[in-house]
């Protein structure tokens, strides 16, 4: 009986093992930015806002990436209003700039300092846009046909228009850049990415 018992024991702390294992210990937020700041000793004065978290980002951070329902309203009523349109009212560039764009990793590496050509979108890190390409990532969906299944709506451009601009206006804590929240791309980029999601004859639609 005392033999069954132990075995039972045991089989219970190995059950319980991957509970226990699962549980994240607390991070201490000083210690982590001390880290981040270590790591850029010779960082350039205009620098050192990337390096402190805005508020969204803050908040992103202290909920794990999945915040409370009032805080991810508050998220994206706050990202929505940094959002600027472009001042023809059109969102579609041209696709075959923006292929260029979504092949383009350059930008604000620290390698990139001071920069010496326009950032890319470097799209092709996580998602798949065309059948053609043999490299991309996997984090984000696959973006294939994205024009045709929407079938080329002007709401859905202007969504991607958006999205593109501040995902995080759509969906707080998004991993996707905020583009142009962050001033990585010009609007006339965006545009041009937006072509190559939308237009109709884009390698994405074929």
């Amino acid at each position: 009986m005392r033999r069954l018992f132990i075995a039972i024991a045991a089989v219970a702390v190995v059950a319980a093992a991957p509970a226990i294992a699962q549980q994240a210990p607390a991070v201490d937020a000083a210690k982590v930015q001390a880290v981040v700041n270590a790591a850029f000793p010779k960082r350039p004065a205009d620098w050192q806002s990337r390096l402190e978290p805005d508020t969204t980002m803050k908040e992103c951070s202290a909920a794990n990436n999945s915040p409370p329902k009032a805080t991810s309203k508050a998220i994206q009523r706050r990202e929505a209003a940094t959002i600027q349109y472009p001042p023809d009212g059109k969102f579609l560039g041209d696709w075959k700039k923006g292929e260029a764009l979504a092949q383009s990793g350059y930008g604000l590496r620290f390698s990139d300092y001071p920069p010496r050509r326009t950032s890319g979108g470097n799209c092709y890190a996580c998602h798949r846009l065309t059948k053609t390409e043999l490299s991309y990532g996997t984090i984000g969906p696959s973006l294939g046909n994205y024009g045709k299944i929407r079938d080329f709506s002007e709401q859905d451009t202007k969504a991607a228009y958006e999205k593109i601009y501040n995902s995080h206006a759509g969906f707080p804590c998004s991993l996707m850049p905020r583009f142009g929240t962050n001033q990585i791309l010009t609007i006339e980029q965006i545009k041009d990415l937006v072509a190559l999601l939308m237009s109709p004859d884009s390698p994405v639609n074929k």
